[in-house]
């Protein structure tokens, strides 16, 4: 599914017009993006938790020429399904 078809899953489902679920799903990235850099965890109980989390540094290896490099350090973002969510999939 893409963007384009989440939204009018989400009209569909809310009754909105394909404007009104679009807003709302900008919205929603918008506040989970700012959440997320604020250092912040978004948990939406029974569904999951988005957060983010440090990632050290490490050695790699280039698969052309085998030759090693560094990776730097970063934050990531991760999610976690929650229970509902992993039962639905299940």
């Amino acid at each position: 599914m893409n963007k384009a078809q989440l939204i009018d899953a989400i009209a569909a489902g809310a009754g909105l017009t394909k404007a009104d679920a679009k807003k709302a799903l900008d919205a929603f990235i918008g506040a989970t993006t700012d959440a997320l850099k604020g250092g912040d965890r978004v948990a939406l109980i029974g569904f999951g938790t988005f957060s983010v989390s440090e990632r050290g540094a490490r050695t790699g290896r280039n698969p052309q020429t085998g030759k090693e490099i560094k990776i730097p350090a970063k934050k990531v973002v991760k999610f976690k399904a929650g229970a509902d969510l992993a039962d639905a999939v299940s």
